[in-house]
Order: C-alpha cells, then sequence, then structure tokens
C-alpha cells in the first residue's frame, strides 16, 4: 500500500526472501498497480503457480517458473511462460507434464479473478 519494504519484508520482493542461487526478479511489488503492472502480477502468479505445481502433482518436489511479458499484448498472455520442475528420482517428467500444463493454464485463465481480489484486499494480498 505505502511502497515501503516495511509491507513485504526484505527487499520488498513477493514472498520477502532474498534467494541466492535461485532465480529471482529484482522488481519491487509493494505500491504497484495490482491490474496492469506486469512485475506485480507476474510475481504473484508464478509464485501461486509453482506452490500449486508441488502441492498438487505428486512426485513434483520444486517448481520454478519465468513469465516474460510482451508490450502490446494482455497481461493474461504472456509471451514466454519458462517452466522448469524438479521431481523426485523415481518420476519421470512425461508423467507429470499434462499436469502441470494444466495447473499453468488454470492459473493464467484465473490472473483477472487474482488481481479482482487484490482490489477487495481478499485473500491472497501478495
Amino acid at each position: 500500500m505505502t511502497g515501503t519494504s516495511a509491507e513485504a519484508g526484505r527487499g520488498n520482493r513477493v514472498n520477502g526472501l532474498i534467494t541466492p542461487y535461485r532465480p529471482m526478479t529484482m522488481e519491487s511489488v509493494p505500491g504497484k498497480n495490482p491490474v496492469t503492472h506486469v512485475g506485480k502480477v507476474y510475481n504473484v502468479t508464478a509464485q501461486l503457480m509453482t506452490q500449486a505445481l508441488v502441492d498438487a502433482i505428486d512426485g513434483v518436489t520444486d517448481a520454478q517458473c519465468c513469465l516474460v511479458s510482451q508490450i502490446g499484448l494482455p497481461v493474461n498472455e504472456p509471451q514466454l511462460v519458462g517452466l522448469q520442475l524438479r521431481t523426485a528420482e523415481a518420476v519421470a517428467l512425461e508423467e507429470v507434464r499434462a499436469r502441470a500444463e494444466a495447473i499453468v493454464r488454470e492459473h493464467l485463465g484465473e490472473m483477472g479473478a487474482l488481481r479482482e481480489r487484490r482490489l477487495r484486499r481478499q485473500p491472497p494480498l501478495i
């Protein structure tokens, strides 16, 4: 709300963490427009998406997501969705691919609803 680091934790990152050896954005989300600022919208969406992938798919132990926007495209249509999954040793990527793609599509489709919830201050407020 105010744009200070006191609201979002250390470094103004969505999850408040500084994560060495993991991909991260330097984009600060507090105070940004929750409807059109892709730095905010994509950070929140990517975090929720990766958590859903790990929670919903047996054998997925870690997920990383990079969403890339393009000027002129709607916010809910990223130019690129880069997804990296780590699976348990006995689980092949092909076994989880279809479910992972469905979860990604679901979260991209819910971006509008997610923005509306944030505007009404309903969880998740990230």
